[in-house]
């Protein structure tokens, strides 16, 4: 019997990043990923045991222990609004540790992503080569007939960053302290998204990429 060095799994549902959903204890300075809080920020550890399940079922009784190359396909259900593709791809190999499938993600030493897009059956397929029976031969290529770029914008937040010189001196130093004063005022008090109830800033815990708080209070709750 030839001893398997291949696999391959594939993941239905929109593919999330755990970055996402990470909480940050203020004093130890450490990210922390809830799983049984019964909120939202419980996503991503379910998303991370279906992977693992997902592996399990797909490729039952394989354990790959040699060097890898991986493929990831990942399909997004928007083009615009999906997770940073090489964040994910981190995301997706801890499911697939956690399976069982592989013994550490250490072991991808080649891997290529390719990000595409798909409404209807958003997913990701990965697979998985075995570096004593498979090597990866890849080229790029110019095309004949020039396509449609695909534009990206900076983030809301970052927009004033790609200003010219002129503009840049436009906002005097003046201007910049008098507009911070002015948001810092409004958002001294945060909704906490486990109680819902008000909380100073100075006393909440943000996650999801600073769009989500909880107070001190909830917080010890969860562990």
């Amino acid at each position: 019997m030839s001893e398997i060095n291949y696999a391959k799994v594939i993941v239905k549902g929109s593919p999330i990043s755990k970055s996402n959903f990470k909480l940050f204890n203020p004093i130890t300075k450490r990210a922390i990923l809830p799983s049984n809080t019964g909120q939202y920020h419980d996503r991503y550890a379910v998303y991370e045991e279906e992977i693992a399940y997902e592996c399990s079922i797909q490729n039952p009784g394989v354990v790959l222990t040699e060097a890898l190359i991986a493929v990831l396909k990942v399909y997004y259900k928007s083009e615009k609004r999906h997770p940073d593709t090489n964040n994910i791809t981190k995301s997706i190999l801890d499911g697939v540790e956690k399976s069982g499938l592989i013994i550490n993600d250490a072991q991808v030493r080649r891997l290529i992503i390719e990000e595409f897009y798909d409404k209807n059956n958003p997913r990701f397929e990965l697979e998985l080569y075995g570096e004593s029976s498979y090597a990866m031969d890849y080229k790029i290529v110019k095309l004949e007939e020039k396509q449609e770029p695909i534009n990206y914008e900076p983030p809301s937040n970052k927009k004033n960053l790609g200003m010219n010189s002129k503009a840049s001196e436009a906002l005097n130093s003046k201007e910049i302290i008098e507009k911070t004063t002015k948001t810092s005022s409004k958002s001294q008090l945060e909704i906490c998204d486990l109680c819902n109830k008000p909380i100073d800033r100075g006393n909440s815990m943000s996650c999801n990429g600073g769009k989500s708080h909880i107070c001190k209070s909830c917080f010890k709750k969860l562990f």
